[in-house]
């Protein structure tokens, strides 16, 4: 959740940040925010509520704004409601600490009652003002550097943040300090930037920082030194990101979601080459081996959104290859169940971020108890990236779209992989089943690329769909994890109520919620169990249902059941998921366009959930 970026250097530092967080708005929309400073003048904060664009207008782009030091915050909404009062950067009374955040502070409303009795004043309801006075508090109370002041604030802080702070007595000077919540730093030519996520300095550097949990940081003119929380400088090894920066850009596209649907091919060829060397599986860079493979009792598979879908698929996919138990577990519930572990059992814990917060604190728990963890992430660098003891990365490049496309299908062919090869070394399929899996996977890519070249059906369809009230999606064993994922994508981009059940479950309550014209996707892509998934259909059909059919190539005949079909060319059934979901991608986000909503931006939602 919400956006941060900072930058020290000589140019002007107020278009650079406005840069920076239009890449960052996709974490929060509610309310955006800079203070920059000009030298030793004064630090000038400018706030707007509501989308990027009104601030741009109040500042003309950045160039009413002088100064080459600044912070900058786009807000997805936590402690507060929308305001320009509850929008960051947040200023302590007399104006020494200029701060923005992200995270979520829990005892803030005791840090609160311990400040009002100390003589400061709050015109906020937000948890980052607390934490803004607080440092403010320590700092004069100990007349130390902002380092000492900062270290003497978090360390009574809880919770998640990630702070970045200027101080008045230090022009030209940036303080982090992170626990929790992502940041990265980059340099570049004797300048310096900040930011949550990787797309809003990649125009300018690709030599960043990662800022490890309790860590923190002063940041000046193309130099950054790193402290721990006892003030010790300690040292960082500068990595080099290799997304290309165009990636974050929409490339003449209406909509990210739409460009990145398009990525799907690229992506999903990217990342399945990434860990196929002459023709077999090599998971020496995941840094799994084949007698810990061999070993594994158990999978326990965490995540959350459509990451979780993933792993919905990949239940069924690796218990059926590799016959390996697997548990499919919401992250957010996982630590809070006390949940039975087994020493040789492995948990996969998948994020595109690699920052999700109930996803690293399932990691967390799972290392706590002695567990070998895997994580399938998407940013190198991330969290789950560094403490997870195994890593898979797919190579789906940056992500702008809130609502997940490309992220999704890699983390799909990665749990393929994974199958595949699991079920090779354990005996479980020959030498020649191998091979046929790993040349199906490769023929994904050209397969998703022939559904797309046939969208416009889809949207035709989609616009007739726009005033639907309800939608349910039905399906049985891999499908019903389909379905899942097309639910999500209606939902929360379109905000039409919409479901996913297990196709026999209907019976069993749901089929009540069935009205005349009551929209019914059926996803039929697994022959063992089409007919059931048809017969279902009909019964809503009696019912007044709508029935939209999605089906493989050959199966005509549901022509005779639904009202509109919709095919997928033919693959080996336990990959069908990779080609399923472009329908249903391209289904919610054409209603969503016909609709007039902005597809990149859902209301009340974020890209990445850093807080729990």
């Amino acid at each position: 959740m919400c956006g941060i970026v900072g930058f020290t250097g000589a140019h002007q530092a107020a278009p650079i940040l406005l840069d920076g967080l239009s890449k960052l708005e996709y974490r929060g929309y509610d309310s955006s925010g800079i203070a920059v400073r000009d030298g030793l003048k004064d630090t000038e904060v400018l706030k707007a509520k509501g989308r990027l664009k009104i601030l741009k207008e109040k500042t003309n782009e950045g160039k009413s704004v002088k100064g080459t030091c600044g912070i900058g915050h786009t807000r997805w909404a936590t402690h507060g409601e929308p305001s320009e009062d509850n929008a960051h950067p947040h200023v302590s009374d007399d104006g020494n600490v200029v701060a923005v955040h992200n995270g979520i502070i829990e005892n803030y409303q005791e840090l609160k009652e311990k400040l009002v009795r100390n003589r400061y004043t709050f015109y906020s309801e937000t948890d980052t003002e607390v934490a803004v006075k607080l440092v403010d508090y320590y700092y004069k109370k100990y007349e130390g550097n902002p380092v000492d002041a900062i270290n003497h604030a978090i360390i009574r802080i809880r919770g998640s943040y990630a702070l970045v702070m200027m101080f008045k007595e230090y022009p030209e000077e940036i303080y982090v300090a992170r626990k929790d919540s992502p940041m990265i730093l980059g340099v570049a030519d004797g300048e310096s930037y900040i930011a949550s996520d990787v797309p809003a300095i990649l125009k300018y550097t690709r030599n960043v920082y990662y800022i490890g949990n309790l860590e923190m940081a002063r940041v000046r003119k193309g130099e950054i030194t790193f402290y721990n929380l006892d003030g010790d400088e300690i040292e960082k090894e500068q990595k080099i990101i290799e997304w290309d920066a165009e990636a974050a850009e929409k490339g003449g596209y209406e909509h990210f979601m739409m460009k990145e649907i398009h990525e799907q091919p690229k992506v999903v060829a990217d990342t399945l080459n990434s860990v196929l060397k002459d023709g077999v599986v090599d998971l020496s860079g995941v840094g799994l081996s084949a007698e810990e493979i061999k070993n594994i009792s158990e999978i326990q598979i965490v995540a959350c959104g459509s990451a979780y879908h993933v792993g919905m698929v990949g239940q069924y996919v690796i218990e059926d290859l590799a016959r390996i138990p697997v548990r499919v577990e919401l992250a957010s519930e996982f630590r809070y169940r006390n949940p039975i572990l087994d020493k040789n059992m492995l948990v996969i814990i998948v994020s595109q971020s690699g920052e999700t917060a109930d996803s690293l604190a399932a990691l967390r728990e799972a290392k706590l108890r002695g567990i070998k963890t895997l994580g399938i992430v998407n940013v190198v660098g991330s969290s789950i990236a560094r403490e997870a003891d195994n890593v898979f990365y797919t190579l789906a490049g940056p992500e702008i779209s809130v609502a997940t496309t490309k992220a999704y299908s890699t983390q799909l062919i990665a749990m393929y992989t994974l199958a595949v090869q699991f079920a090779k070394i354990r005996g479980q399929i020959s030498d020649e089943q191998y091979t046929g899996y790993i040349e199906e996977m490769q023929t994904l890519p050209d397969k998703i690329r022939r559904i797309l070249e046939d969208k416009e059906r889809i949207q035709w369809f989609a616009s007739k769909q726009m005033n639907a009230k309800d939608v349910f999606f039905v399906g049985r064993g891999i499908d019903y994890a389909i379905c899942m994922e097309g639910s999500l994508k209606m939902k929360e981009i379109s905000y039409i109520h919409s479901e996913a059940y297990a196709a026999g479950e209907l019976k069993h309550g749901t089929i009540s919620l069935i009205e005349e014209g009551t929209l019914v996707i059926g996803v039929l892509t697994q022959s063992a169990l089409f007919e059931k998934t048809v017969s279902n259909m009909v019964e809503c059909k009696s019912r007044g249902a709508y029935l939209m059919g999605l089906a493989t190539t050959g199966n005509y005949n549901i022509e005779e059941s639904a009202d509109f079909t919709v095919y997928i060319p033919e693959t080996d059934e336990h990959f069908a998921t990779s080609l399923a979901v472009i329908p249903l991608q391209l289904m919610g986000y054409y209603v969503s366009v016909a609709k007039g909503l902005d597809v990149d931006k859902p209301r009340n939602l974020a890209k990445s959930v850093t807080v729990e």
